[in-house]
């Protein structure tokens, strides 16, 4: 009998522990202790998620909510900490760069219990990124370490991190895309609820706290985009954070009235999205893949990104928020440029979570090597 613990919280995170639950739980002699700690708690971030990709009810939601880093993770300590000290699992399991995978790591690893990570190793680089912190402390505390490309592998060695206990196992979420994009096939973007047909937008979706918590950066982004919907319709769903952060920003809301505005919709409907889509601009890592699942062209508001291979294969380009103009011209020039003929598999095969779910079950457990 294996006992897991899985630590969710955010709409990455649900994605991809559907697709690892699913086939952990088919295994005899697993059970899980699925375990929501209530990072993302906006219904359309987070309760139609678990409907509609038929994830089990967590076992636990902690309803932490939104607050500052310390307040939250702290919160998210107190509450993983005294589930796993009742439970006693066999392996705590986290997913990606969020204050719930840190929480879930240190709180597992102050206890002795194993952690696996999956998606570890990725790296943009920047230290100011919380997220960039999350996975560099995640990746050191834990136990098996799930890597979803080869540059992920590399990165997790020049930290020292190597040896069997070092996974390359591809991207969950490319399981995910492949599983969930069979159950949507012909169906149809949320975009033609607007008028607008396929292939005829730009859908754009910002929520990192480096460009809605400074407002020079939000106020580029969003002129920037209300620019370029002076030749094609852009579509956002607007996640409630920037909302917010729009709201307080003067002449915030104004900006986004040449946007076409959506509520945060569901998965099944972000992959309709997206797939439809003429170009995708996004300062999420998840997104940035998902276009390239997709065949779509991405622009990334940031100055890095943790998936290199996209920008260096031509999929993805980098363009920093520094002005409206800036952004526009970032945007217009990636709809002008023509789509990379060659698609590489970066992200493996399609069984990632098959390759965890067997390491989880079958390997001997190891603390993973330090060679520095």
């Amino acid at each position: 009998m294996k006992n897991f613990l899985t630590v969710v919280g955010a709409r990455p995170q649900f994605v991809k522990a559907s697709v690892v639950s699913r086939v952990l739980r088919s295994r005899p002699g697993v059970t899980e202790m699925l375990v929501h700690t209530g990072q993302h708690y906006d219904h359309g971030m987070s309760d139609v998620f678990f409907r509609e990709l038929a994830i089990p009810k967590p076992d636990v939601n902690l309803g932490v909510g939104s607050d500052s880093q310390g307040a939250q993770t702290a919160r998210m300590l107190e509450g993983l900490e005294r589930l796993m000290v009742e439970g006693r699992p066999d392996w705590v399991l986290v997913y990606g760069d969020t204050n719930s995978t840190l929480a879930g790591s240190l709180a597992a690893s102050k206890l002795g219990i194993p952690v696996a990570h999956v998606e570890a190793g990725l790296r943009s680089f920047n230290r100011v990124m919380p997220e960039e912190i999350n996975r560099v402390v995640t990746d050191h505390l834990s136990c098996l370490l799930f890597a979803p490309t080869d540059a992920a592998v590399a990165n997790l060695s020049r930290e020292g991190i190597a040896g069997c206990s070092v996974l390359m196992v591809g991207d969950v979420m490319y399981d995910a895309a492949l599983f969930y994009s069979r159950h949507v096939a012909k169906g149809e973007s949320p975009a033609l609820n607007l008028g607008i047909e396929p292939k005829a937008y730009v859908l754009a979706t910002i929520h990192r706290a480096e460009n809605t918590d400074d407002a020079e950066r939000l106020a580029a982004v969003f002129g920037g985009l209300a620019r370029l919907a002076a030749e094609v319709p852009v579509v956002v769903p607007l996640h409630p954070r920037t909302r917010k952060a729009l709201s307080a920003l003067p002449g915030g809301m104004a900006a986004t009235q040449a946007l076409s505005l959506i509520e945060p919709v569901g998965y099944l409907d972000m992959l309709l999205l997206e797939k439809n889509a003429r170009l995708i601009v996004t300062d999420s890592g998840g997104v940035q893949k998902e276009a390239f699942f997709h065949g779509v062209p991405c622009v990334t508001l940031r100055g890095e990104t943790e998936w290199v291979e996209l920008v260096q294969s031509g999929w993805n380009e980098l363009v920093f928020p520094v002005s409206a103009e800036h952004v526009h011209q970032g945007a217009h020039r990636a709809l002008a440029r023509a789509v990379p003929i060659e698609q590489p598999q970066f992200y493996g095969r399609g069984r990632a979570a098959e390759e965890i779910a067997d390491a989880l079950l079958n390997r001997t457990l190891e603390r993973p090597v330090r060679t520095v």
